[in-house]
């Protein structure tokens, strides 16, 4: 039987082979491409463009119906890679409500979950790192 998953994937400029690699990644891998940008102000504080969004981060959503809206993240569904947020919900055929499912890209942090402090202190570290190191290379 052949894995449908290769660990030795890099990239290509295929949407199609970008879409393969997303939908057959483990789970473990799926939940890394979960991730969100952040806000300006968050940028300058952690130096990071995106971090994975995680329950209880308040979120504005940037495209589609509900765009301009903010809400707090109640629910991620990895296997599907999608974000359940509070507040944001659509009407059903039967006149019930639930909550709409968006996907990260359309997504933008503004306020993060800071119940974890190791979520915010290992990936500062990271990037402190990484910055000291081009600065060293570029003398």
């Amino acid at each position: 039987m052949k894995n449908k998953f290769s660990k030795q994937w890099r990239k290509s400029s295929q949407p199609r082979k970008q879409r393969k690699y997303a939908a057959n990644a483990p789970i473990h891998i799926k939940r890394k491409l979960l991730s969100v940008n952040l806000s300006k102000e968050l940028r300058k504080k952690f130096n990071r463009r995106n971090i994975p969004v995680r329950k209880g981060d308040t979120v504005k959503i940037m495209r589609g119906k509900f765009d301009g809206k903010t809400g707090k993240v109640i629910e991620i569904n990895v296997k599907n890679s999608k974000i359940m947020i509070e507040g944001i919900q659509v009407k059903k055929q039967d006149g019930s409500k639930v909550n709409a499912p968006m996907r990260t890209s359309n997504l933008q942090i503004t306020e993060l979950n800071t119940d974890d402090k190791k979520r915010i202190k290992q990936k500062t570290e990271e990037k402190k790192s990484e910055s000291k190191n081009k600065t060293e290379e570029k003398k």
